[in-house]
């Protein structure tokens, strides 16, 4: 299979992990984090757009960063609704940064540069919905961001050589990762004590 095919086939996975993401949040089941998600739009159309300036070849893994850029717009504007999360100190650190970032790239007219330094500021958006996903799981689509940790897997094999820019794609992989598992950890658990359960009755017959 090659990797622009790769790259394509996880780029609909990611839209498909959006779907109910959105219907979710039209409903009031799944509160996005205002901040976060404002915070991952803008800095998504930096990252496609330093991506695609950047030393490298363009290769196939872009694709899953335009479909994410574009569906991260539509939630954050859906936060204004249906939304949650005030502009607290570090949310205000976050847009600063984003603002900032931009100027960065502006003044020194390097990509890569960018790339690095929107990747602290990704991290630092990231930290409202990743607290609320430790307390307050209910709020978080348990089921998107595990479509999303598919989708961010399938993304690092369709990266045609790894450079500087991979930085990104391997990101959202460790987000995902980070996210699913939080709010997957009452199943995990649950599936952990069962097989434990299991493990100790078969000792004892």
């Amino acid at each position: 299979m090659s990797s622009t095919l790769i790259g394509i086939i996880a780029g609909f996975i990611g839209l498909f992990g959006y779907l109910p993401y959105i219907i979710t949040t039209l409903q009031g089941k799944t509160k996005p984090n205002r901040a976060t998600w404002w915070v991952w739009g803008v800095l998504g159309v930096i990252q496609v757009v330093s991506y695609y300036y950047s030393e490298s070849k363009i290769d196939s893994a872009i694709w899953l960063l335009v479909c994410y850029t574009v569906c991260q717009i539509i939630m954050a504007i859906l936060s204004i609704k249906f939304g949650e999360g005030g502009w607290d100190k570090l949310d205000k650190m976050c847009l600063v940064g984003v603002i900032f970032s931009i100027l960065l790239w502006r003044w020194f007219n390097s990509a890569s540069l960018t790339l690095l330094f929107t990747l602290v500021i990704d991290t630092f958006g990231a930290v409202p919905t990743v607290v609320k996903s430790y307390y307050e799981p209910h709020k978080e689509s348990s089921f998107s961001w595990t479509i999303f940790l598919l989708a961010n897997s399938f993304n690092l094999l369709a990266i045609g050589e790894w450079s500087l820019r991979s930085a990104y794609p391997f990101y959202l992989f460790c987000l995902s990762l980070t996210l699913a598992t939080l709010l997957n950890r009452s199943k995990i658990t649950a599936q952990f004590n069962r097989r434990k359960t299991k493990k100790h009755a078969g000792e004892i017959r």
